[in-house]
C-alpha cells in the first residue's frame, strides 16, 4: 500500500467520523529503511513527520536529511537521549526520568523536543503509564519545562479474534485514550499503525504511524 492509499483510508476515516480532513497526520515509520528508499515510498509524495525506533539509526539518518521532521516512537534508554538532538517529538515518554534527561540534554542542544506520555494497553509485557499514574506524571514531566503536547498507545495483540471482536476492542482502547487525553487538557493523540489505524482516526487520533504499508 502507497502512501497515496494510506492517506486515502486516513481522509475516508475523518470522514465518517464528521472530522474535517487533514486533521490526522501520517506519521512514517521508517526503521530499518535506508534513505533511498525513504525518499522513494515517502517524501517523493510529500512532507511527513519520519517515526525511527532506533536512537542511533535515527541520529545517522538525520545527520544526513537534517531538514526532515523527525519522530522519536521507540523505546527510550538513558545512554541514547544524547541521539535525539534532531528530533521535534518523542511519542513514548513512560518515566519521569527520561523527561529529566532530555530536558537537561535539551540545555546544550539549545532547543528541546516536545513530548508525549505512553500510555500502557494493559499487557504485561508492553510499556507504559497506567492510567492512575498519567496526572501525577504529566505534572512531573511538566515541571522538566518540556512542553507534554499528547498521549501516545500502543495496540495490544489481538491476533486469534474474530475481525468484529478485534476492532471492537482496539476502537475501545483508542476512545479511551482519547477521553484521558481530554480530560488532562491534551490535543495530541499519536495510536493507529499498519494494522489499525482508520479504527484510530475514527477514535480522534491526530498521529498514526503507518510504517510497513508504506514500503511493501
Amino acid at each position: 500500500m502507497s502512501v497515496p492509499a494510506v492517506l486515502a483510508a486516513i481522509r475516508q476515516a475523518e470522514a465518517q467520523a464528521g472530522r474535517p480532513p487533514g486533521s490526522a497526520r501520517l506519521v512514517a515509520v521508517t526503521k530499518g529503511q535506508d534513505l533511498p528508499s525513504i525518499e522513494r515510498c515517502v517524501l517523493s509524495f510529500g512532507a511527513f513527520p519520519l517515526g525511527e525506533g532506533r536512537a542511533q539509526e535515527l541520529r545517522d539518518k538525520a545527520a544526513v536529511r537534517p531538514d526532515l521532521e523527525w519522530h522519536y516512537i521507540g523505546t527510550l534508554q538513558r545512554n541514547k537521549v544524547k541521539y535525539l538532538r534532531p528530533v521535534t517529538l518523542v511519542h513514548s515518554i513512560e518515566a519521569v526520568w527520561q523527561a529529566e534527561a532530555i530536558a537537561q540534554a535539551a540545555q546544550g542542544w539549545g532547543r528541546a523536543p516536545d513530548v508525549l506520555l505512553q500510555l500502557h494497553n494493559g499487557e504485561a509485557q508492553k510499556h507504559g503509564l497506567s492510567g492512575t499514574e498519567m496526572p501525577g506524571a504529566l505534572r512531573e514531566v511538566q515541571a522538566t519545562g518540556l512542553t507534554v503536547r499528547g498521549l501516545m498507545v500502543m495496540a495490544p495483540d489481538v491476533g486469534g479474534l474474530e475481525d468484529a471482536e478485534r476492532d471492537a476492542r482496539l476502537l475501545a482502547l483508542f476512545t479511551d485514550t482519547a477521553r484521558r487525553a481530554h480530560d488532562l487538557g491534551l490535543s495530541e493523540l499519536s495510536m493507529g499503525m499498519s494494522g489499525d489505524y482508520p479504527l484510530a482516526v475514527r477514535a480522534g487520533a491526530t498521529l498514526v504511524r503507518v510504517g510497513r504499508s508504506l514500503f511493501s
